[in-house]
């Protein structure tokens, strides 16, 4: 792995989601290998109480930079929790010889920089059968599922659900309090989520309340979809190793939908209040853990947010020789 591929990888990287752009995630590198730790200073204490959304987003980190090192023809293998403890080192990935890249996972690739997250009002046209299926196989293919809610009784119920946390968070002061400190009104400022990147606010109340960053005052109110498609990403169990599949599972998912011209967007409520996310593993028939709830549609892309340069986030460590 040359200097100019290590690069290309990380650059990638980082161009993972994160809550609130928090970008929990760093890197130590050595010849041949990257592990990829969580950043536990940057751990929401609220919304993310235990760390599992940031063990996701090193998750997410891991899979752009599985795809980058892939898209450059190198075979990787990669460890999960290799350091039992170290629970901060959530994968460790090595690199070693030459494999021609797929055709999937270049396209995977090219999705990586055209991903965002889109607060913005979708069109009302269906997502197809086609792409819905495709969705679904992403997040099969690194061992989870997307249950996209298709049925009219579950998607009232879930739609409900998540209004009711979206709610409760925006009455918590400490949740808001650190909601604020994450909006990023500085123009320069490297992490956090702009006002820019939220929705303007709706003409009336829609089916599902999105997160807004910072005020929505100076934006004209505009009407949102009726009923977006809607999905849960479930893993078979809950463990920290779970956290980080969970999320290799939802950028695959994620690219798979930037590729396919589909917008993304979380309804984080409903998994950061356990007492909502407990009631949203028995409203889907306690068919596995929900990592993420997301939102799907057609729209247009909102400006990206901004990432920490890959300079601040890894280290490079000296072999033993």
């Amino acid at each position: 792995m040359t200097r100019c591929q290590l690069q290309a990888a990380l650059e990638a990287a980082v161009l993972a989601p994160s809550p609130h752009n928090s970008q929990p995630w760093r890197f130590e590198v050595t010849d041949g290998q990257v592990d990829v730790l969580l950043d536990e200073s940057r751990v929401l204490a609220v919304a993310d109480l235990g760390g599992r959304e940031a063990r996701m987003s090193c998750g997410a980190a891991l899979f752009n930079l599985r795809m980058a090192l892939r898209a450059q023809g190198l075979p990787v293998y990669v460890s999960l929790m290799p350091v039992a403890e170290r629970r901060d080192l959530l994968a460790r990935v090595r690199v070693s010889g030459h494999l021609a890249a797929r055709a999937d996972e270049l396209v995977l690739y090219r999705a990586i920089p055209r991903r965002r997250t889109n607060r913005r009002p979708f069109r009302d046209d269906p997502v197809g059968g086609d792409v819905q299926k495709a969705l679904r196989q992403a997040a099969l293919h690194e061992d989870a599922r997307l249950v996209l809610l298709d049925r009219p009784e579950r998607y009232g119920a879930v739609s409900t659900l998540l209004r009711f946390a979206e709610n409760a968070q925006r009455q918590d002061v400490d949740f808001q309090d650190e909601l604020l400190a994450w909006v990023a009104e500085d123009p320069d400022r490297l992490d956090g989520v702009p006002p820019l990147a939220s929705g303007p606010p709706p003409l009336m109340e829609p089916l599902v309340l999105l997160r807004q960053y910072g005020s929505d005052g100076d934006k004209r109110p505009r009407e949102y979809e009726q009923e977006p498609l809607l999905g849960v990403l479930l893993t078979h169990r809950d463990s920290a190793r779970d956290h980080v599949r969970a999320g290799q599972a939802l950028q695959r998912v994620l690219l798979t939908a930037t590729a396919g011209e589909v917008s993304t967007s979380f309804l984080s409520a409903a998994v950061e209040l356990p007492a909502s996310r407990s009631a949203l593993r028995s409203l889907l028939g306690d068919e596995g853990y929900p990592q993420a709830v997301l939102r799907f549609g057609y729209g247009y892309p909102p400006p990206h947010t901004r990432r920490r340069p890959v300079a601040e986030v890894s280290t490079c460590l000296q072999t033993q020789g």
